[in-house]
């Protein structure tokens, strides 16, 4: 299982179209952009896919928009995760942010963890849009019956004030188109502003991918040297390889190849002493 993943591992140089091609088409949805992905439900969905009847569906809210609910839906993820004994940390505070570049890794990871379970083979038998009806149930339920309240309750407002309705009808009118156009003119210049900002933040994910790509193509450069027969067993090559390959953040890897680097020097040194003197 792909639970541990090195940040050199190919994983995370899994650009956000194909990432998005594969959750459209497993999914059958139709997202153009990363940060949509960020309430939850498409990572639970992901879960539910590649282990079918593990998900319960009808907790996942596929209508997430606030902070709250989404954390519920990653709540129910990593109850998930818990199950499966998937070692894997959800950063949830960074994701419900709708960072491209934290969604964009998280997603990295699931693709190659969906990918390690049967070879990435599709459950033929899983119906998403089935799925999705499931999720999200308990509390549409609970909603609607606050709804029906509600309106019963306007119902029962309006019917005791029709004939002042019918007086002010011609003015309000009059209001309503007024705010209509003062509404479209400040939703023009926001959609003008937040078109500009989606434009600037795709320009910076473009430049960091390129930026990525470029630092990658040095370290894959350098691993193949270090893997060379010549140089495959030389400490400095075992040393560098320890740094690339490490899967967890916080172990202290530089300081275990400076270790392999001061046994090499010392068991050299060692040597030499052994060395008979030549008179």
């Amino acid at each position: 299982m792909a639970t541990k993943i090195g940040m050199m591992d190919s994983a995370y140089f899994v650009g956000r179209n194909e990432i998005l091609t594969w959750i459209n088409a497993r999914l059958q949805l139709n997202l153009s952009r990363i940060e949509e992905a960020s309430p939850g439900a498409v990572q639970c969905q992901m879960m539910d896919m590649t282990h079918p009847g593990v998900v319960p569906m009808h907790k996942v809210n596929f209508d997430a928009k606030s902070e709250y609910d989404m954390i519920q839906n990653y709540k129910v993820l990593q109850e998930v995760f818990n199950k499966l004994k998937i070692d894997k940390h959800i950063d949830v505070n960074k994701l419900v942010k709708s960072r491209p570049l934290d969604n964009l890794e998280f997603l990295q990871w699931l693709k190659r963890y969906c990918d390690s379970v049967n070879g990435g083979m599709m459950n033929e038998n899983y119906n998403p849009v089935d799925r999705r009806s499931k999720g999200g149930k308990e509390r549409c339920s609970k909603g609607s019956h606050r709804i029906s309240k509600s309106l019963q309750a306007n119902n029962l407002n309006n019917s005791g004030s029709g004939e002042g309705m019918g007086l002010n009808k011609t003015s309000g009118t009059k209001q309503e188109m007024t705010d209509g156009l003062a509404a479209g003119a400040n939703s023009s210049v926001e959609v003008e502003a937040l078109t500009k900002e989606i434009t600037d933040l795709k320009l910076s994910v473009d430049l960091l991918e390129n930026e990525r790509d470029f630092y990658f193509a040095k370290l894959r450069d350098i691993e193949v040297l270090c893997q060379t027969s010549e140089l495959e067993h030389h400490p400095m090559a075992i040393a560098i390889k320890k740094i690339l390959y490490a899967t967890d953040a916080k172990e202290p890897v530089l300081s275990q190849a400076q270790e392999i680097l001061r046994q090499s020097v010392t068991e050299g040194e060692t040597d030499g002493d052994d060395e008979p003197l030549n008179n």
